[in-house]
Formats: C-alpha cells, structure tokens, sequence
C-alpha cells in the first residue's frame, strides 16, 4: 500500500490533477460503453461502429503518459522524481545519494496483470541481436524482484538496484559501447585493476500500484551521458515518445559542456511535442546564502535561468528553479514556507499543464474525430432504413382500393426485383474482388518486408567496418525511400476510393441504398513521424559519434533501434487504413443484408394485405411506427455524442481553469 500524507500545497499538485485526468478518462471510457451498449439494443452496432468503439475506448481507457527525466550525473534528477511523486512514503524510494544513482535508464509504471516486482535485464544483452523492445517480450530472460510496496524502507532498498555497477575489462566495456580504445572522451576510469566501471543492468522495469502510476502515469528516469549515447533505443525510441521531458540542470553550475551535448545530440528534437520539453535548474538552495538578502538570490537565480535560456535556445519561462531536495523535505514534515521557497508546486503546475493539458486536448481531439465519423456511419444506416421504410409505406399506399390483380402484379414486381438484386451479386463479388487485390498492394507497401528491403541498405553500410563515411547519403536515401512507401500506400488508398465510390454511387442509383464512401486517412502524421525519427537518427552522425559508428556492437544496436521504431509506425498506418476499409466494406455488407430483408418484408406485405383486407391499413402502421422509432434514435444519437463531448469538454475547461 501506498502510504499518504497531507501536501502542504494550497494549488492541486501533479498528483492530485493526475488524478481528475484519470477520472476524466474513466469518465469518457464509459460513456463509450453505454453507446456501443445503445447501438447494440437498437440493432445499430455492426462489426465496423463496434470496432471504431473498442479503439477508442481502449485508447481513452488505457492511455499512459509518459515523463522522462533526463540529466547528467549529479543533478538530482532522483531527488526530484522523489519529490514530485513519491514524498507519501515519508522517505527516498529512488536511489539520490551523493555521487552515480540511477546507472540504467528505469521505467515505473503500473501493469495490474503483473505482480509489484523490479525487473532487470543485464548488461551483456546489448551483445545479441535482438532490440530492448524484443527483449521486453522474454520475461524470463529478466532478473525478478518482488517489491513489497508496504515497507518504504525495502521498497527503497529494492529501487537501489538500479545504481549497481560492475567491473570489466576496457575490452569488455568498448564492445558493451562504454569505451572508446581508438578515441572519443566518454571514457571511465581504469582503476588499480586494470577495470573499468560500467552499468550491472541495462534497462529496469518498476512495476508498483503508486495511485499515479495505476491510472497510467510512466516515469522514465535515464542516466547519464555516456549511458545515454550507449543505448540508441533510449535516444531514438523511448525519449522522442515521452509526453514531457524534464532536463536538470545545476543552478550553481549552469549549462555544462556535457548538459549541452546532451541537450544537442539528444533533446533538442525529441517528440512531437516541442512545448513539452521543460529545463529545470535544480539545487537553488545552494544559492541561498545568509550574507546576501534575498532579493540577490533571486536575482542571481534569474540570471541563471536567462543564461540557461539563451545557451539551450528555449522560452525563459520553460526555464524553472527549484530545490527538489527542500521541497521533498517540506512535504514530509508539512512545512509550507520551506515548499513554497523550493518553487517546486510551480513546477508541478506546468507539468500539469504540458503533460496532462496537452495530452487530454490529443486524446479530445482524437475522440471527437472519432466520434464525428461513427456518428455520420450509424446515421447513414438509420438513413437508409428509414427509406426502405417510407418507400414500403409509398407503395403500400399505392394498393389502396385497387383489385385483387393489381396488388398480384405488385407481388410479381418485387420478386423480380429480388431477383434482379441477388443476380447483382457477381457484379459486387467483382468489385471485392478488385477491392482485395488492391488491399493487398495497400498492405505490402506498409509491410515489414517492404520497409524492411528499405532499410536494407543502411543496415548493410552500417555493418561494414571502420569508419562510415558518407553514411549521411545512405541515411537520406533510405528515408527518401521509406516516405515513397507511404506515397505508395496514399496512391493505393485513393485508387480504393475512386472505385469504390463509383460503385456505392451505383448501387445507390440502382437499388435505392445509402452507400457514402469516406475519405481515406491521412498519412501526413505517419510522415511526420518518420521525418522525426530521421531527425534522431541523422545525430548520431556527427562528428562527435565517429568513433562509435565504427564499432560494430553499437551500430547493430542503432540498426535495430530504427527497425523497432520503423514497425511501430507502419503498423500504425496500416491498421488505420485497415479500419477505414473494413467500414466501407461493413457499410457495404450492411446495407446488401438490410436490402435482402426489405424485400422479405414488403413481399410479406403484399401477402398479408391479399390474405386480409385490413391488412394495407396494419402494415402501414407498423411502418410509420417504425419510421417515427428511427427518426427518434436519429436526434437521440445526436444528442447522445454532442453531449458527450461536450460534457468532457466542459470537464476539461474546469480542470484547466481549478488548475490556474
């Protein structure tokens, strides 16, 4: 369990709004639920709308939020994590004594299908070919630790782990990517032993039931430079991921040559969200200083905050002091004054407001996109029922007061149009035809194999030994063809579209049905996206990398840490574009089933009306019933998702504005 204390804070801290995000998800997931449940008791739930509704709700319902922490040694990067987010134990959890803490970059969050426990994965796995997000899938090749989340101090004690560190050979170190023989300054100390010092572990998953991290908080706390620049997954993968990255700074030392190389190389382009890079200056009571007021302390911690601005090239308001070791103090003994001179509830706020703020605006934008397209699906359904309906009603009418002949010859004309509609079959298999030869194409383009003949090249260029020189090109190249295949698959997509469309228009024309084709996703965030991991990639080709890019063991790394992210981002495309078509054709199966049954219906019709002679005036009224029931489930589906949304984005406003 979790044990809390009172915070002293008069603002709502990250944990406490945290939380409200957290019901604000709960919130929208089951609203979600109660509309598939609707659709479904009014038979308005086909196999595409209910598909639509489980992503989303999954993605409202599961969503994480990542934070990463990044820092050179010695920063107090760990003090901070443990004053923002863990002062309810009373104590440290995350290893912050003086000297090296965090070794391995370690992730904390919360999975309730597994037990609390401290995962390891060691060192020498960087030797085998297989990337971090491979070795994530093998738990048992991951040393195991049960946390009793209960006792702080063995909680604590477990968190330890993560600053261990062995001792090899320089030999060892240089092809586990710590040492550089032939050059490069990154190197560690070679002790009386002829050894050098580097990480035990090369990745720790913390899994514990911290309220935060159990509704979808992800901390990601990363070691130093040369850690960093070792593992090019962190770099090209897991930081250009983070909602928010946090870079500490010392406020009595400034921006370092080794916090702007790691600010350069590393953060200076991560992620798709450049507002949400914060720069801390931590350890300002360093600065406080009884020989001078006040007001020179400021003053020489607003200096520093603009010196620090100006050399990373960033907003000076994203530049924030603080003492995250006052204020994890001030929180455990209740002191308020002591927490407001640590400026840390500033920082908790805009934390808030870049990664809650920002990623509850995505997650609303996303939805209500999401929600415009199920709710225009479901109306067209409703649309073409309703005129099945008034058009049997039109030609029910159209047998009042005629003869016995009259309304045989009705019969006789709907069953050949029944006929004539089930002939029409080998017209539409041809069209799924076309329309699964063209997926096929759609799919090979974004396929692992395609992008992997993509890739090819630069693997090869970067398994070749010595220094790679002109690897620049090779990189440019390979991501000029890698966007092409996105071309590819925009072109596909369109081709799908123009002969669907042309054929939704017959059919409509022909039979009378409401066939809307929509417009193909756009692919331009999956471009993005691949124009960022270019980014990420093309730093580790500067100069300054030379001497790593000549070893092998780190390139094979690299290598696989652009196959690992490439995947994520084509599978994404891809199975975007596989929801987009499994509409129209659920649109199209729907419809064709909805059409077979109107003509069961209306010959239904004819035969009670020559059975009975108030059989006209009954099957009327039951059709204008049923046409009143769906023009009603029209406005109610309306107000349904109009007030949904609005309801949560009244609930967002609130929470921004209870924030402030």
């Amino acid at each position: 369990m979790y044990i809390a204390f009172m915070s002293v804070s008069q603002s709502m801290n990250f944990n406490q709004n945290f939380d409200e995000h957290s019901r604000w998800r709960r919130g929208f997931s089951t609203d979600l639920q109660r509309l598939s449940d609707w659709l479904r008791n009014h038979d308005l739930l086909d196999g595409a709308v209910g598909d639509r509704i489980e992503i989303l709700r999954q993605r409202v319902k599961g969503d994480k939020v990542m934070v990463a922490f990044v820092a050179e040694f010695s920063r107090g990067k760990s003090e901070l994590i443990n004053a923002l987010f863990f002062s309810g134990y009373g104590r440290r959890i995350m290893p912050a004594s003086a000297g090296r803490t965090t070794m391995c970059p370690t992730e904390l969050g919360y999975d309730p299908d597994q037990p609390p426990s401290l995962r390891l994965l060691k060192i020498d796995t960087r030797l085998q070919n297989r990337s971090l997000a491979e070795w994530r899938d093998l738990p048992h090749e991951w040393e195991t630790e049960l946390l009793k989340v209960d006792d702080a101090e063995g909680l604590a004690a477990s968190m330890a782990r993560v600053a261990e560190v062995v001792r090899v050979s320089p030999e060892e170190a240089n092809r586990l990517g710590f040492w550089q023989s032939d050059g490069g300054t990154d190197k560690p100390m070679v002790g009386e032993d002829g050894c050098v010092e580097v990480p035990k572990w090369r990745h720790a998953l913390i899994n514990i039931a911290h309220p935060i991290l159990r509704q979808g908080l992800v901390i990601l706390d990363t070691p130093g430079l040369n850690a960093i620049g070792a593992e090019p997954e962190l770099t090209v993968s897991l930081l250009p991921q983070a909602h928010s990255i946090v870079f500490i700074l010392g406020a009595d030392t400034g921006v370092t040559q080794s916090d702007l190389r790691i600010w350069r190389e590393h953060l200076s382009s991560s992620g798709d969200n450049p507002g949400g890079r914060l720069v801390v200056l931590n350890k300002i009571d360093t600065l406080w200083d009884e020989l001078s007021t006040t007001e020179e302390v400021q003053s020489q911690i607003r200096r520093q905050q603009e010196n620090s601005a100006s050399i990373l090239d960033v907003d000076p308001a994203r530049v924030l002091a603080v003492s995250a070791q006052k204020g994890l103090v001030a929180k455990i003994h209740g002191d308020a004054a002591l927490l407001e001179a640590s400026h840390l509830p500033q920082l908790e706020q805009v934390l808030v407001d870049d990664v809650i703020g920002h990623r509850r605006q995505l997650l609303l934008n996303a939805v209500s996109a999401g929600m415009c397209d199920l709710s225009a699906q479901v109306g067209t359904l409703i649309q073409s029922r309703t005129r099945d309906l008034t058009e049997q009603v039109q030609e029910l009418e159209s047998l009042r007061g005629k003869n016995g002949s009259v309304i045989r010859h009705m019969r006789s004309r709907i069953e050949q149009e029944q006929q004539d509609f089930e002939h029409s079959g080998g017209r539409i298999q041809a069209v799924r035809s076309v329309h699964l030869k063209l997926l096929g194409n759609l799919y090979e383009a974004l396929s692992h194999a395609q992008v992997g003949r993509e890739v090819s090249r630069l693997t090869q260029r970067l398994k070749e030994p010595g220094l790679k020189l002109g690897v620049r090109k090779t990189y440019a190249q390979t991501f000029e063809g890698l966007r092409s295949l996105f071309d590819s698959a925009s072109q596909i997509a369109r081709e799908i579209n123009t002969m669907l469309s042309a054929s939704f228009v017959q059919l409509n024309t022909e039979f009378g049905m409401s066939l809307q084709m929509t417009p193909p996703p756009d692919l331009e965030v999956y471009r993005t996206q691949l124009a960022e991991i270019e980014q990420n990639h093309v730093q580790y080709l500067s100069v300054g990398h030379t001497f790593k890019l000549a070893q092998h063991d780190f390139c094979e790394r690299l290598g696989r840490a652009l196959a690992t992210r490439l995947r994520e981002v084509y599978e994404a495309a891809s199975n975007e574009l596989e929801q987009w078509n499994k509409a129209a054709a659920s649109q199209l199966d729907g419809q064709l089933r909805d059409r077979r049954k109107n003509f069961a219906r209306r010959v239904e019709a004819v035969t009670r009306i020559q059975e009975a002679a108030g059989g006209l005036d009954e099957r009327t009224h039951e059709l204008t019933v049923q046409i009143n029931e769906y023009q009603k489930l029209r406005i109610e589906l309306k107000n349904m998702t109009q007030v949904m949304l609005e309801k949560r984005n009244d609930e967002e406003t609130s929470s921004t504005v209870t924030a402030q």
